[in-house]
């Protein structure tokens, strides 16, 4: 099981890696020059193997939980990185989501961790999604209830608006039914099923809101019934920095993969937000496809992997997967 851990945070890392040197590129220039390993400069100006602020952060948050949940620890260690002393590749922070800054700075002013997030409707971008991975490890075992708050409580520490936190909870319940074993398809159910039944028994938001998921979860609209998102054409699939858009993408990204690698390439050369996209989607199939099915040489390429592999042996005994 600890290689779950390690198979889960590897994945976001090196999704990540293989979407910073293009990211902001569209899909045509993709489609014309299509990444297919690990790449040095681009976007970023970067070596190859370079993370970006969605792996900072994912560590940042593996690292806190090492020492159990503690939100204003947390908090710390995002400000520790913001100011270059932790987690960092290469000792400088060379990118950021605008909502992420703005929220350390308010971390910095003694803001308490839940009220740093913003939550107006414009506050979702996938900046607490694509950090969320290592919480599944710390409460996995606990009631769907608590899971929820706890992913509230994290999520709002950069994102506070519901459309962000109900993407995170969807994201990591879906992951929670990989972690079990489960065949992805199955998995999936299970995911849309209990997902619907908690926002059913539990008001935590509007319709209007349940509804924007409802190409995830399957809602009908009114009288119609709506296609599964698997089934969608990568056209009608978006992949910029919008939270709905970056979950979305993934998990077609993963339903539409039969292998790790095939997923994060396909999550990448989608263009836009790419390091996020497989970030995202690099979590999910990491710990479906196992450490294992991680190409060694991308693995090899990833900067800082030993201490990267040492924090997640540390967080796999803390969180009882060893």
């Amino acid at each position: 099981m600890k290689n779950k851990v390690k198979a889960g945070i590897m994945g976001v890392c090196i999704g990540d890696a293989l979407g910073v040197p293009v990211e902001f590129r569209s899909r045509e220039q993709l489609k014309r020059s299509p990444v297919t390993k690990m790449r040095a400069l681009g976007t970023h100006h970067q070596p190859a193997g370079t993370w970006s602020d969605d792996g900072s952060l994912t560590l940042c948050l593996a690292d806190s939980l090492c020492n159990g949940y503690n939100l204003e620890n947390m908090a710390l260690k995002f400000l520790q990185w913001y100011n270059a002393e932790i987690w960092t590749p290469h000792g400088k922070v060379f990118d950021m989501g605008i909502a992420t800054s703005q929220a350390i700075y308010k971390i910095g002013k003694g803001v308490s961790p839940t009220l740093c997030g913003g939550n107006s409707e414009f506050d979702n971008g996938n900046g607490s999604l694509m950090r969320i991975m290592p919480l599944l490890f710390y409460i996995k075992d606990f009631p769907i209830e608590k899971r929820f708050d706890i992913i509230k409580e994290v999520s709002s520490i950069t994102h506070g608006h519901i459309r962000a936190i109900l993407a995170c909870f969807i994201y990591l319940e879906f992951a929670s039914e990989i972690l079990k074993g489960k065949d992805k398809w199955e998995a999936y159910r299970i995911m849309q099923k209990t997902v619907r039944e908690f926002l059913d028994c539990n008001p935590i938001c509007s319709q209007n809101e349940m509804d924007k998921f409802h190409r995830i979860l399957e809602l009908k609209i009114g009288e119609y019934d709506l296609a599964s998102l698997h089934t969608l054409q990568e056209e009608e699939i978006s992949s910029s920095g919008y939270v709905l858009h970056s979950l979305e993408a993934s998990i077609w990204c993963f339903l539409n993969s039969e292998s790790y690698s095939e997923a994060v390439l396909k999550a990448v050369n989608l263009g836009e937000d790419t390091d996020t996209t497989g970030a995202i989607t690099g979590g999910i199939a990491g710990i479906y496809y196992g450490y294992e099915n991680i190409p060694e040489e991308w693995i090899a390429e990833l900067v800082r992997k030993d201490d990267i592999e040492a924090l997640c042996e540390k967080l796999a005994k803390k969180t009882g997967q060893h």
